[in-house]
């Protein structure tokens, strides 16, 4: 045999070991414990001295999440309930309530839950005691009531949950000198001096008529609607007197109730038709001392249709906007500064009884964060006497007092004699409209 096939033989059996062994698999790797286990001990010598059995250590405790250095606890905000007598959104008193809860949820970083249209003939059947109780069992950790209409009511769930903070705004259950003082531990009475407002309004009013017959819209009758109209009547009555130099005798101001605080078919009067008669029968200013804007917008109507008529609402800053043009202006309330102030005390645990009555801030009665009662003029009052109603603010602010004698009730009684200068209790309890005014004193029984 020659070497050569032998050689070539031999390589053929090589290369066939080699393509054998190259498509074995793998070996596959065997798991490593990540942490040896100790052998058992043994009787047996041990021929070295083997290392020390560790001890069995305890689980490592969880790892807290680190907290940026910026980030801070989160407080529960707190949640507070209001009863509005009306809609939410009536462009008058229970608006104003419904935005101040709104300032307050901005300011002190607070949630609110309410309940609108709190009255019998709205929600017939259910007490304003049973809403503020649903308020309750919703979180809500203090209750506002935001009428007098809901007096009773305030002062029974007061009562009833003595740890619970209520605000009832208006009111004289706190009032330790009123006729109606409760004492109870968890109840404050706030209201703002709306009388200041009134006789602006008043003011405007009698700057403005052609025909010195002045109507003003009113609600139903009780302490504070005198009050206001009567407020009204002397602010009427000074500008009349003061700034045109007219007789006061020449001067007409007459009050037709409705029956409430707005209008409730079958139940009031018309507070359309209302404002209708006052137009019809030469009355060429109305104020309105009712939540709604019924008079402002009948006004409206009457100077579309070519008379030389105005208006003046009530309660709510932005009323005029329902008719500019006629809109001589309007007072208003602004819970919001009062109801923050006792919201945080809630807030902090400091809540504490009060009653208030708070006159504007002289230094600013517009000021949103500090005046509870204020006064925006309106397109429809001419500049002349636009200029006189902000001289008579200025007086006001000075100190002038027209709740000063001589005063007489409407009956011809003496309410104040001549130089004495009323009390706010006698302001507030307020028994009849006062001499000069036409309309009805007392309600009818």
């Amino acid at each position: 045999m020659s070497k050569k096939p032998i050689w070539l033989f031999v390589s053929l059996l090589v290369l066939a070991s080699l393509i054998l062994t190259a498509c074995q698999p793998a070996p596959t790797p065997t798991p490593v414990p990540a942490t040896p286990v100790p052998a058992q001990p043994t009787k047996a010598p041990e021929p070295t001295k083997a290392p020390p059995t560790p001890e069995p250590t305890k689980p490592p405790a969880p790892t807290a999440t680190a907290v940026p250095p910026t980030a801070t606890a989160t407080k529960t905000p707190l949640t507070f309930g209001m009863l509005l007598v009306g809609p939410f959104n009536d462009k008058g008193w229970s608006q104003a309530h419904y935005e101040a809860g709104q300032y307050v949820e901005k300011k002190l970083g607070a949630k609110m839950i309410y309940v609108d249209k709190v009255n019998p003939a709205d929600r017939p059947g259910t007490t304003a005691v049973q809403l503020a109780e649903d308020l309750m069992s919703k979180g809500a950790k203090a209750i506002i009531f935001n009428s007098d209409d809901m007096k009773d009511a305030a002062i029974e769930f007061a009562k009833k949950y003595p740890k619970v903070p209520v605000i009832h705004a208006s009111g004289d259950s706190a009032w330790k000198d009123g006729k109606d003082f409760k004492n109870l531990p968890n109840l404050t009475n706030v209201m703002g001096k709306m009388e200041y407002g009134k006789m602006i309004a008043g003011c405007a009013a009698a700057l403005t008529t052609k025909t010195g017959k002045i109507g003003y819209l009113g609600p139903l009758i009780n302490e504070e609607t005198r009050r206001l109209a009567a407020s009204a009547y002397l602010g009427a009555k000074y500008c009349w007197t003061k700034y045109l130099n007219k007789k006061a005798e020449d001067l007409k101001f007459k009050v037709t109730w409705i029956g409430f605080w707005f209008n409730i078919p079958g139940v009031t009067s018309d507070p359309t038709q209302v404002a209708k008669d006052f137009l019809n029968s030469g009355h060429d200013v109305i104020i309105s001392g009712i939540d709604t804007t019924e008079g402002l917008i009948e006004t409206n109507k009457a100077a579309a249709a070519g008379k030389q008529v105005w208006a003046i609402p009530y309660d709510y800053q932005g009323a005029c906007k329902e008719a500019e043009k006629v809109c001589l202006g309007v007072p208003y309330f602004n819970w919001g500064p009062s109801y923050l102030k006792y919201l945080k005390s809630v807030e902090e645990g400091k809540f504490t009884p009060v009653f208030e009555f708070l006159a504007p801030d002289w230094s600013n009665i517009n000021n949103p964060d500090t005046s509870i009662v204020g006064f925006v003029k309106g397109a429809g009052l001419a500049k002349e006497a636009g200029d006189k109603v902000d001289g008579f603010i200025k007086e006001l602010a000075g100190g002038l007092n027209l709740w000063k004698g001589p005063l007489n009730l409407q009956d011809k009684k003496v309410f104040l004699k001549d130089g004495e200068v009323a009390t706010d209790v006698q302001i507030w309890y307020l028994p009849q409209l006062l001499e000069g005014m036409e309309g009805q004193s007392v309600p009818t029984k």
